[in-house]
């Protein structure tokens, strides 16, 4: 059995929270919300998240995060990427130093850049820079908890670490992999959101199978293209933490980021759209890091480029759609 802290209670921090519970470990969840913690501690369920959950008693929700942590020896980010460095930032004095940090956010910070593994080096130094997990791969939090058969991934350069994580958390629904990819393996969970932000719009165009099949075969083209460019492997664009996060993001109907997508294709407003979710859809603010990444490292990433250009330019998405199509013939590899 081991110390877990989850820090953050939206819907995948929640749904960690009671595998690990059900995995036979003690578990503390962080939230900010008054009322998710009281619901939870009351009720066992999230009343704002996965409401139809129960969460197992071995889950202890708190407001404090110096709590959260005390002893933990695993701690599982589960925030927003644009909220994580302020997290991060509010956790040093009270993280014990042998802790394994795990992200399970799959995102990138706006403004440099950075994957989650950068900013946890960074501001909580490479002792723990060194612990670090990437948990990603093909996951509704609302399948997971309702235990359909799920496969993900548990990336570490440490061996030792992937395989923690994947001894505490694995079950007889929930199968962990482990790869020492954690460049790859947090692009891909960061890239594909994007990628289904355009998958969604293919479908909110009234566009068919034909259009999705081809927006995610080139997708995986561009995710691979700026992976390899920062370091990571192929093998793991073809992976579940690649691949098979990209299938289920672009075609799943509880892919907040593809419904995004669908409803500006049905021409609703972004703002319109995000005011009625009660969670981040990650690829909005994401296409802005990887526009800033494809830049940098010089990495065509044409679907990213279009995306983009919706959210943040006011392009129509018919015409983002065009501009795709009518790009110059090339070869396909």
């Amino acid at each position: 059995m081991k110390q877990i802290a989850i820090i953050g209670a939206g819907n995948w921090g929640t749904a960690l929270s009671i595998v690990a519970a059900e995995a036979g470990n003690s578990v503390r969840l962080w939230s900010r919300s008054p009322e998710v913690v009281t619901a939870i501690d009351r009720h066992r369920v999230n009343s704002v998240y996965l409401p139809d959950a129960q969460i197992p008693a071995g889950v202890q929700a708190t407001t404090e995060i110096g709590e959260a942590l005390i002893d933990s020896e695993i701690v599982i980010i589960a925030t927003p990427s644009h909220a994580t460095r302020t997290v991060l930032e509010s956790m040093p004095s009270k993280l014990p130093s042998d802790a394994v940090v795990v992200s399970a956010t799959k995102g990138i910070e706006i403004e440099t850049g950075k994957r989650i593994s950068q900013l946890v080096a960074e501001v909580l130094g490479d002792q723990l820079g060194n612990r670090f997990v990437c948990l990603s791969g093909p996951s509704f939090a609302k399948e997971v908890v309702e235990h359909h058969p799920t496969a993900i991934v548990a990336a570490s350069t440490d061996r030792k670490l992937s395989e923690a994580i994947q001894t505490a958390l694995s079950s007889a629904s929930l199968r962990i992999y482990t790869n020492d990819d954690v460049v790859g393996t947090e692009l891909g969970g960061s890239v594909k959101n994007v990628m289904a932000i355009a998958a969604g719009m293919v479908a909110g165009l009234g566009l068919g199978f034909n259009s999705v099949a081809a927006l995610i075969t080139r997708g995986l083209a561009e995710m691979s293209r700026l992976a390899l460019a920062e370091g990571g492997k192929l093998e793991t664009m073809m992976g579940l933490a690649g691949l098979g996060d990209l299938v289920l993001t672009c075609t799943g109907s509880l892919s907040r980021n593809r419904f995004v997508g669908h409803e500006l294709g049905k021409g609703r407003s972004l703002d319109e759209i995000i005011s009625g979710m009660k969670e981040v859809a990650e690829g909005v603010r994401t296409s802005r890091a990887l526009k800033l990444l494809a830049n940098r490292r010089a990495v065509e990433m044409p679907i990213t480029e279009e995306v983009f250009s919706v959210l943040y330019e006011g392009k129509a998405v018919k015409d983002a759609a065009m501009q795709l199509m009518t790009r110059p013939l090339r070869g396909e590899f």
